[in-house]
């Protein structure tokens, strides 16, 4: 539990497992939409937490002679996407990817955002323009002074990892309480929104609001078109929904400021405020 790696021994049983939780969850309504093979492969948390590292030849054999082939056996649409850790190891998934028996049951990869850089995602994207990226955890510090007013910083974020090729954006944890809880890991993580266990008061974290600027109007289907133009704190990235709206999210870290929105020859002035996080959307 605290640390340590997965024995190739237990693959077939690890295999069926996972089926027996997809048909599990798909009796009560709830269909899985993918699944990666473990939280964070490449680490054991120095046995501080519950976790598991996985050999990148581990990871390609489960995937390719276990998962993959125990998913169709059982007709579960369910995808893989493999890695599910940080932007640093992009040249890891990217090796995994020249497998062409892994190439046969995943062609996805789950990123984290805690260590490297956003266009590192980019480079995988360059070597294997067809496989879709995901970014599927982050979250905010409940011990952090701004944990309710960092929104202008989780934006940036989340404006980085969609302009680097990422098809959505998954916050780690949804709902904990003022301590955390129950994370039983050593990182004082928070939660989207942090529920007092007491109170029962429902406080939301500056990741909250940036997120809501992104879910609230960017909907599902929508593609990224490029949006160019440098401002000093000032980031930006746009999209066209299915029904032909476009939604530009700006977002300003710096003093308050004004800027010129143009196109297809039309402009608008924005004034932006500071540290502030700003949607428009027109047809």
């Amino acid at each position: 539990m605290l640390g340590g790696t997965i024995r190739q021994r237990y693959f077939a049983p690890y295999a069926e497992y996972f089926v027996k939780f997809l048909e599990g969850y798909a009796s009560e309504g709830v269909p899985v939409q993918a699944v990666t093979v473990q939280n964070e492969v490449d680490t054991d948390q120095d046995g501080r937490m519950p976790a598991c590292s996985w050999p990148q030849e581990y990871e390609i054999n489960f995937v390719t002679r276990f998962l993959g082939p125990q998913l169709r056996k059982n007709n579960l649409s369910t995808k893989i996407w493999i890695l599910d850790h940080n932007y640093n190891l992009w040249g890891r998934a990217v090796d995994e990817l020249e497998d062409s028996g892994l190439r046969k049951y995943s062609n996805a990869v789950a990123f984290h955002g805690y260590v490297g850089e956003p266009e590192m995602m980019s480079k995988l994207h360059a070597a294997y323009p067809d496989v879709q990226l995901y970014w599927t955890e982050g979250g905010p510090d409940y011990t952090d002074p701004e944990y309710a007013t960092d929104w202008a910083n989780w934006a940036q974020t989340f404006t980085q990892v969609t302009r680097n090729w990422c098809h959505s954006i998954t916050g780690w944890n949804l709902a904990l309480d003022e301590k955390g809880r129950p994370n039983i890991g050593p990182f004082s993580c928070g939660g989207l929104v942090t529920i007092h266990s007491q109170t029962k008061e429902i406080s939301r974290s500056g990741q909250y609001w940036a997120l809501a600027h992104f879910s609230r109007n960017v909907r599902r289907g929508a593609k990224r078109f490029e949006s160019s133009g440098k401002v000093t704190g000032v980031d930006h990235v746009a999209f066209e929904n299915p029904d032909g709206k476009k939604v530009l999210v700006v977002t300003n870290a710096d003093a308050a400021k004004s800027v010129t929105v143009q196109q297809a020859g039309k402009n608008v002035e924005v004034a932006l405020l500071p540290k502030s996080v700003s949607t428009l959307v027109w047809n």
